[in-house]
């Protein structure tokens, strides 16, 4: 197995069993570094085992059958073990008769937390933890639950714990505007990881150069349109539900983030009072805001589509007789000609398209092997985008065969890949089928895919890891890195900004690996006991939340405030939360055949996805539990928690006022079941 002399000077500790993060750019082999370390190590230690860890699934396969099965193969025993794969259930069989397991995190987590034989591992079973991806070792990240489980044995003696080997391009800087934060930041993730030192090429800086050459950067900024009718007429009748509303504090600054987080808060506080005008109508006005996000990143068309299909389901699907849904739709209605009108008069267009078509005819106009990635901020702007490209005529003769990509996180309110269909599109890159994806920020990390000569930022406004990722992938010779935005837009002054919190970065693991050991030890110590210290206090402050008796706490649907549940009612099954209650059919109905979520489950498979029976409101879908018993799985942020004390509105189950029991399906069939089958 060959390595450049960059990636021998980086893995050095590595050899020697240290714990080490290595930071290398994008595409410059860090995976394979990794492979080297863990061959040495399985051919070196006794009884050696090793994890290799990933964020995200299709990673999983990616690093099985590019790097570890090809080259490990003939001498030791591999097995990628995924979301769609049933080997998950029996994860400690798995484990102990293969060499090295590359799974999830979250797969591995929940094998260490398991009561079951057959799934649970603990962290001494592996002699080393590689770790891909490992600046997302912080806050409540999987990847931090691991090693909080790893700090939690190593700080009480505990030994023979896993040697720890991070992998990242990008640690970043933690949000921090200050040297003094930024320090902070790089050696919290040090801390977590139980690094000894963060390794990158410092005598072999020349051979990096040679094999990570950056791509051309360019600021593509286009003006504002001159005239706007169609915004404007978005914005006048928000403003229309504004005086409906009454006197409310809410800003007019409409199509940002901060006016979003605005009706986000209107919603909640319109569902936790049971204001229904209030919660509507909030509801309405980000739909109006996500439509103004759609006119300012794509095409009118598309805000306009994106408005009439939520109000089709509102007047026809739901067909709701609340006064305010029927003043809110027939505003809508009255004024949707108007709209309509104004999408289809290309006076009116887009700067950033017209922009975007002459910079996919410079890149694919001369070239049949161009590859490129054009990263775009939601899931609706994504397929918006690969509508566009495949509509217009004077790109249909560039050889250009474009794929969306997004996330394959099931969601009621966009669309969805499968893993399945993730695999698929990137295949097809690969293969050369398809050469254009429009993706989300799931292509920015992590993927195998061609050196891209082209790699457009359109309009977006993340992170300074978000844009390292993103101009990684422009690796191709004289490759080109475009960041398209408006001029003097709120995006184009994050990338600068960005650009600064870059050298930021640099500069604070500059100063973290300079620092003399015996410092940098004993501050890696006391973040490590500070850790552990606000862990205790948080899981403290996490018990004293479930101050309410399950059987206190009644479930409204957040839409309609009918009462539909109690707490009691609700089980835990792995991660999902159901309702046992025989009569809780009652209260909703499904609307959809069977979901595809494009992986296995275990015990159960996914049915239809159901609503409120009363409004309509979508609630969750159906578990179809060990074959047999059909469970409906409820999604906790469309109710209100009404306590003796006071109406909760809630994100997520693990934030609920009381605790919620294991599903024990013995005895729920037995209950519910044995007597009738008996007569």
């Amino acid at each position: 197995m060959e390595l450049r002399d960059y990636q021998w000077e980086v893995i050095g500790p590595a050899l020697e069993g240290k714990n080490i993060i290595v930071w290398l750019p994008t595409g410059t082999g860090k995976t394979r570094a990794a492979l080297y370390v863990a061959m040495r190590h399985l051919e070196m230690k006794r009884n050696a085992k090793v994890a290799m860890i990933v964020n995200k699934v299709h990673l999983v396969d990616q690093h099985y059958s590019k790097e570890f099965h090809p080259l490990l193969k003939d001498k030791f025993k591999i097995i990628p073990i995924s979301g769609d794969t049933e080997e998950k259930s029996f994860f400690a069989n798995f484990v102990k008769n293969n060499d090295v397991v590359i799974c999830t995190a979250e797969i591995l987590h929940n094998a260490l937390q398991s009561d079951s034989e057959e799934k649970h591992v603990e962290l001494t079973d592996f002699s080393l933890l590689i770790i891909d991806e490992c600046h997302h070792t912080h806050k409540d990240g999987v990847y931090n639950k691991v090693m909080e489980l790893y700090l939690e044995k190593k700080l009480s003696g505990q030994r023979k714990l896993p040697q720890i080997l991070g992998l990242t391009a990008s640690p970043g800087t933690g949000r921090a505007s200050t040297f003094e934060d930024a320090v902070d930041h790089i050696l919290k993730i040090c801390a977590n990881l139980d690094t000894w030192r963060i390794m990158s090429p410092q005598t072999s800086i020349r051979d990096l150069e040679a094999k990570a050459k950056q791509p051309i950067k360019q600021y593509d900024l286009v003006p504002g349109r001159n005239e706007d009718p169609f915004g404007n007429k978005l914005k006048q009748l928000m403003m229309a539900i504004h005086q409906y509303l009454g006197d409310f504090e809410l800003s007019t600054d409409f199509g940002t983030q901060m006016y979003e987080q605005q009706v986000v808060e209107l919603e909640k506080n319109g569902a936790e009072t049971s204001d229904r005008r209030k919660r509507t109508c909030a509801v309405h006005l980000r739909k109006y805001n996500d439509a103004l996000f759609l006119h300012d990143t794509v095409r009118m068309k598309d805000a306009y589509d994106f408005l009439d299909e939520f109000y089709i389901d509102e007047k026809y699907i739901k067909q709701s007789t609340d006064a305010t849904n029927v003043f809110l739709c027939r505003l809508f209605i009255e004024n949707g000609k108007t709209l309509l009108e104004l999408s289809g008069n290309l006076r009116y267009e887009n700067p950033k398209l017209i922009k975007l078509e002459e910079i996919l005819k410079e890149h694919f106009q001369d070239s049949s092997n161009s590859h490129g990635i054009i990263f775009t901020r939601t899931r609706q702007s994504t397929h918006s985008l690969l509508e566009w490209i495949n509509s217009k005529a004077s790109l249909q003769g560039l050889n250009i065969k474009s794929a969306a990509l997004t996330g394959a996180g099931f969601s009621n309110q966009s669309k969805h890949m499968t893993q399945n269909e993730q695999k698929e599109v990137i295949q097809k890159f690969r293969q050369g089928i398809k050469n254009l994806l429009i993706a989300t920020s799931v292509a920015e990390e992590g993927l195998d895919i061609p050196q891209c000569n082209i790699v457009v930022r359109y309009g977006l406004m993340t992170n300074e890891i978000s844009m390292m990722q993103a101009r990684g992938r422009a690796r191709a010779e004289d490759s080109c890195y475009s960041f398209l935005g408006k001029s003097g837009g709120r995006e184009s002054k994050r990338e600068r900004t960005n650009e600064s919190l870059e050298e930021l970065m640099n500069k604070a693991i500059k100063h973290v690996q300079d620092m003399p050991e015996r410092e940098y030890e004993e501050k890696i110590k006391d973040l490590q006991q500070e850790s552990l210290i606000e862990r205790v206090m948080k899981r403290a402050k996490m018990e004293s939340r479930k101050k309410f008796s399950a059987a206190d706490v009644r479930l409204d649907c957040r839409n309609c405030s009918a009462a539909v549940a109690f707490g009691d009612h609700l089980r835990l099954v792995g991660n999902h939360y159901v309702n046992v209650n025989p009569s809780f059919d009652v209260y909703y109905e499904e609307y959809t055949g069977p979901i595809d979520l494009g992986k296995k489950m275990e015990d159960w498979v996914p049915g239809s996805a159901i609503r409120c029976r009363f409004c309509r409101a979508q609630w969750g879908m159906i578990m179809m539990y060990q074959g047999a018993t059909r469970l409906p799985i409820l999604s906790v942020k469309h109710f209100v928690l009404q306590t003796p004390e006071r109406s909760y509105t809630c994100k997520k189950w693990k934030d609920v006022p009381f605790l919620v029991e294991q599903f024990n399906y013995n005895e729920y069939y037995r209950n519910n079941f044995s007597d009738s089958e008996d007569e």
